[in-house]
Formats: structure tokens, C-alpha cells, sequence
């Protein structure tokens, strides 16, 4: 049965891994581990990475319901402090491997994963600590990280704005981006669950509504990813993995946020979404991560991977389409068989080219490379109505 599988994934391979980073004498999880198992215990350690991890396992502990699991959560709470900024508020980049800043920059998705994984936290322990950051944090995005148009990317410390280079790539700077705004409409999916505050709904309906209105494109069945400062797309390309995260994750808001006989216009734009990077990104050897210019990037990372498996779940339980389970199963086998490193005391590797060969220079543990995806696709497919068959 494939959730067996999932489930054997998540607690003999990817949990175990990353409990073994815990970094018992500074605190929190080293930021660094390359392809050869070799750890930097000195590297800095990311926000996105420790705020990752801290959803991670406070979500494994709900639906495993294992204490052990919570010791990993406390411990990445604990750490978390380390990443905010006493004076001007919100939280760093980056902080060095004993807790001290060192990229000080406020970037918007910084402030976005860091609520999801307070949230997550506080669904754990209803420790309101944890639900205070997160709100805190929900009104600095608001007040400091937002202008009339919609969310702002890199700011400097004291929140004035600076070039966009963590968010860009391919040669353009953006001004906006789509993951910005898909991560930060997470969050707030996240908090309100936790904390139902109306403030947090009416700010994710209008993520909702701009995900609509100006980063879908209908006449190409894709969302467009880098923008100018009034959303105008700069590039011309199609994200597979994250049009294929974002067809699951808008409807799952989408079915949060808007009552029933509202939300056609999310189901089909998700449905497309799904479609479109399925028809063109997928194959029984995994996702492909991209296009641009007409060029396709044939690279097989680790994370988009495992966004098909949701993207796939999505579109049978929306559809009741059996295609999309045996789609689901050809993944699985793939992902088993190629992005999981056989060897004792690794994970996920991190990217394959398309013959299956390995990209040696991509680490398994850095700031980008955590077990959100991939545990996420554990922990939602563990709860989720599957046939047994499967």
C-alpha cells in the first residue's frame, strides 16, 4: 500500500536524517551538509531552513502524535529567536552557526515561512508564544512588507528596499515575484487555522484574488513568475514544479477562504495549472523543473518532485480521474528508485539530470534544501483518501 510507503519514507529516512543535524551545542540545525555527508558545522543557518524544519516536525508530531518528534520542534522554537531583530522587528536572513546575524536582510518570504512554522507550532503545543510571533510577524508583512500594488521582496534591515537577487534568477531582476506571494498566501493559510483571525482572512483573500488576476495566465495555462514592480511579467517561462505546487496549495486555500459555490474560478485555474505542467513537464522519469525562452530545463530536483505527488492527489480527488493515481504511482516508483540516496544517513538528493546521473555539486542540507517538500508530501498523503491498491 503506498501510504505505507510514504510513512516508511518519512519516519526511517527523512526524519531520521535531519533529527541527526540537530546541533546540540549552538542551537538549532546545521546549515550545511554536502554531497558526500560531509557536515559544515560552522556554516550559517538559514531562516528558511530552521522555520522549515519547525513545521516539519511540529506537523509530524500531529499526525504521528510522537513526543519524540516534539523535542525537534522545541528545539527549532528555541532557535528561532535567534533570527529576530529586537530593534526594527521581523526576522534575518540568516544568522551564523552560533546565533548571531549575519545576512540581515528582511525578505518578505523570510517573514512568511517563519509565521508557517510558528503556526504549525502553536497547532502543536497551544503554546501562545508561538501565536504571538506569528501575528506579530503577520502585521509587520502588512505594515512594512506591502505597498498599494501588492508584496515587496528584499528590504534591508530597517525595511527599506534593496535588489531582489535571492528571489531572481535567469538573468532578470523582479521587482515581484509569484513565490513570494503563493508562500506568503500559505502562511496565512497556516495562521488562520491556528489563530482564525479575521485580519489573516481578508489578507489571504486578496492574495487569492491576485493570483487571478495578475499572475495567472489563462491564454498560456501557466502563472507567470518574475514581474516588474506593476506586475508585469519580465521573462518568459513556466515553473513545472511550482505550477504543480501551486495547482494543490491556491485550491487548498482557495477551499479555507471562500465558501463553496464561490471558488470555480480557483478549481479551474488549479486544475490547468495541474494540467498544463503535467502535459508538458512530466514523464515516467519525474518532473522537469522549467522553461525559459522556449529553452527546457530538463533537471530533476528533489523538491518538485515531490510537489507532483500533491499535485496528483489534487487532481484525483478533485476530478476522480483514476489517470491521476497511476500518474501518482509511476512518481512514487521514480522517486524511490532515483531522488532517495540509497546510502545510510542521507535523505533526498538534491538534483539528477534527466538520464538519472547525479548533479555532484548540489549539497543534501542548505539553506533551500530542508524536509518541507518532501515531508509535507509524506505527512499530507499519510492522511489523505487513497485506494488501498494503489
Amino acid at each position: 500500500m503506498i501510504k505505507d510507503e510514504i510513512r516508511n519514507q518519512l519516519e526511517k529516512k527523512i526524519l531520521p536524517f535531519w533529527m541527526g543535524l540537530k546541533d546540540e551545542e549552538n542551537g538549532g540545525f546545521y546549515g550545511y551538509m554536502d554531497n558526500n555527508l560531509i557536515v559544515n558545522r560552522k556554516a550559517d543557518k538559514g531562516c528558511i531552513l530552521n522555520s522549515r524544519i519547525l513545521w516539519t516536525f511540529s506537523t509530524a508530531a500531529m499526525v504521528t502524535g510522537s513526543a519524540e518528534y516534539r523535542k525537534y520542534a522545541d528545539h527549532a522554537m528555541e532557535f528561532l529567536r535567534r533570527f529576530e531583530d529586537p530593534e526594527h522587528g521581523g526576522v534575518y536572513w540568516s544568522v551564523t552557526f552560533d546565533g548571531k546575524p549575519a545576512d540581515t536582510t528582511k525578505h518578505t518570504y523570510c517573514q512568511a515561512f517563519t509565521i508557517y512554522g510558528l503556526a504549525a507550532y502553536y497547532r502543536l503545543t497551544g503554546k501562545q508564544e508561538a501565536l504571538d510571533k506569528a501575528m506579530d510577524l503577520f502585521r509587520v508583512i502588512e505594515s512594512r512588507c506591502k505597498d498599494e500594488k501588492g508584496y515587496l521582496e528584499a528590504l534591508k534591515a530597517d525595511f527599506l528596499p534593496e535588489s531582489n537577487e535571492k528571489l531572481s534568477e535567469n538573468g532578470v531582476m523582479a521587482s515581484r515575484t509569484m513565490n513570494t506571494l503563493l508562500h506568503v498566501l500559505e502562511a496565512y493559510t497556516e495562521l488562520y487555522r491556528a489563530g482564525k483571525d479575521a485580519q489573516v482572512m481578508v489578507a489571504a483573500v486578496e492574495g487569492l484574488n491576485q493570483f487571478l488576476d495578475k499572475i495567472y495566465n489563462p491564454k498560456k495555462r501557466r502563472m507567470e513568475v518574475f514581474f516588474d514592480d506593476d506586475f508585469r511579467s519580465i521573462l518568459d517561462m513556466q515553473s513545472y514544479g511550482h505550477d504543480i505546487e501551486g495547482s494543490w496549495l491556491i485550491w487548498d486555500s482557495a477551499e479555507t477562504f471562500i465558501q463553496a459555490d464561490g471558488r470555480e474560478p480557483w478549481r479551474n485555474m488549479c486544475l490547468e495549472l495541474l494540467k498544463s505542467s503535467t502535459e508538458r513537464g512530466f514523464t515516467d522519469h519525474g518532473l522537469a523543473y522549467e522553461i525559459v525562452n522556449g529553452e527546457k530545463n530538463t533537471t530533476r530536483a528533489w523538491w518538485p518532485q515531490a510537489e507532483t505527488m500533491l499535485g496528483f492527489e489534487f487532481g484525483w480527488r478533485e476530478t476522480g480521474d483514476t489517470a491521476w493515481l497511476q500518474r501518482m504511482r509511476t512518481q512514487w516508483d521514480y522517486i524511490e528508485h532515483s531522488t532517495v540516496d540509497p546510502r545510510e544517513g542521507s535523505e533526498w538528493f538534491n538534483e539528477l539530470r534527466e538520464d538519472g546521473s547525479l548533479v555532484q555539486e548540489k549539497p543534501l542540507v542548505e539553506e533551500w534544501k530542508c524536509p518541507y517538500h518532501n515531508g509535507r508530501m509524506c505527512l499530507r498523503l499519510m492522511q489523505a483518501d487513497l485506494p488501498e491498491t494503489l
